[in-house]
């Protein structure tokens, strides 16, 4: 029996999540992280899509069709992504995809959606070989990485904070952070204090932690997902460093400002939308005010994102016509000029898939919630 409960419940218990309208007549899938080290913040990600679908399907959903998200848990492992991904494409026969999380993870499941022509709809990760070349049938609706690291680094050194370091994860992700942070480098002509990187799932800092105090460097920028950050964050801490320490929007998540503990007060965190609590912004409002409807007290950057994305998605969805395929979708998505998202404008074409350009920095302030 299919779950009838709107909105998906993020539960470790389980490797298979439906979150689905009553009766759904459009089925979107999505292949992510909901346990393992990225979970926290995917977690809220999808409370914050399930905002905007819940609002949406409660009003009638599409042209009358009510929008299901099934979610399958990959566990943040890349071979998990690809094996969920196709079954979510060949055997329940989803008419896109949605915010797959991870950039090793949604690159090895492009030649599948090449291969049968399905859009993914704002993938959480900001990798630029999503972004160039264009990839006919991905639609990103956050900014790249390199542009965050290279606003970080510019930030940093206009405080005058010059011996700058970076420790990255050893794959796709953390070689395209590192580019962003070379070309950072040498837009404000510096040089990197040292690179190290670490594996991705053996993550082991013990060793790197006192090479890294021993360079005494003024900021470290980490890039690396979840709880391998907050692990290498403490060891930074213990070995000695007290610069500033600066990492992605990937970790732009209260379960991320809750695990780091006492080491959160002071982190940089980089932003890919405006603060979850600017009344500025049309968009944060009503993201708010949909969040209070459902007794939640505060949203999160990873909130924000996921209602975003979810209201990219659904956009497309109206813009494929009353019977929406996958090649509607796509075109539906492509047609999408200056979209008011609330503030914020998104426009695609066929040669920029890009999305949005907006890139900030918080700090994590002694109460635990990001300032900017």
């Amino acid at each position: 029996m299919k779950p009838s409960h709107p909105w998906l419940r993020a539960s470790l218990a389980l490797a298979l999540l439906a979150w689905s309208s009553c009766h759904a007549q459009i089925l979107i899938g999505q292949t992510v992280g909901v346990t393992g080290s990225a979970a926290a913040t995917v977690q809220e990600a999808s409370q914050g899509a399930s905002l905007y679908l819940d609002h949406v399907n409660a009003k009638g959903g599409v042209g009358g069709q009510k929008i299901e998200l099934l979610t399958l848990d990959d566990k943040f492992d890349t071979k998990l992504t690809l094996d969920n991904a196709r079954i979510l494409i060949e055997q329940k026969g989803v008419l896109g995809l949605f915010m797959t999380r991870g950039t090793p993870h949604t690159q090895g499941i492009l030649p599948l959606l090449e291969q049968h022509g399905v859009p993914l709809i704002g993938p959480s990760t900001g990798a630029i070989a999503l972004h160039k070349p264009v990839h006919k049938y991905v639609f990103n609706v956050r900014a790249p990485y390199q542009h965050e690291v290279e606003k970080a680094i510019s930030h940093l050194n206009t405080l005058g904070i010059k011996r700058i370091g970076v420790v990255h994860v050893d794959d796709t992700f953390g070689s395209d952070a590192l580019a962003g942070a070379m070309s950072g480098f040498k837009a404000n002509q510096l040089e990197a204090l040292f690179v190290e990187k670490f594996d991705r799932t053996k993550p082991d800092f013990a060793a790197m932690a006192p090479r890294v105090a021993q360079k005494q460097p003024q900021a470290v920028v980490f890039v690396g997902t979840g709880a391998a950050v907050v692990d290498g964050i403490k060891a930074l801490r213990s070995a000695g460093v007290t610069g500033q320490i600066v990492t992605l929007s990937n970790n732009a998540s209260g379960g991320f400002i809750k695990a780091l503990g006492d080491s959160a007060r002071g982190v940089v965190v980089t932003q890919v939308l405006p603060s979850e609590r600017s009344l500025n912004y049309p968009l944060v409002k009503e993201a708010m005010d949909l969040a209070k409807a459902k007794n939640i007290a505060d949203l999160t950057p990873a909130m924000l994102e996921g209602f975003v994305s979810a209201k990219v998605m659904v956009e497309g969805i109206k813009r494929a016509g009353p019977k929406p395929d996958r090649a509607k979708l796509q075109a539906g998505l492509e047609s999408i000029k200056k979209l008011d998202l609330g503030g914020l404008e998104l426009s695609y074409s066929a040669t920029d898939h890009s999305g949005l350009d907006f890139a900030d920095l918080a700090i994590i302030g002694a109460d635990g919630k990001f300032k900017r």
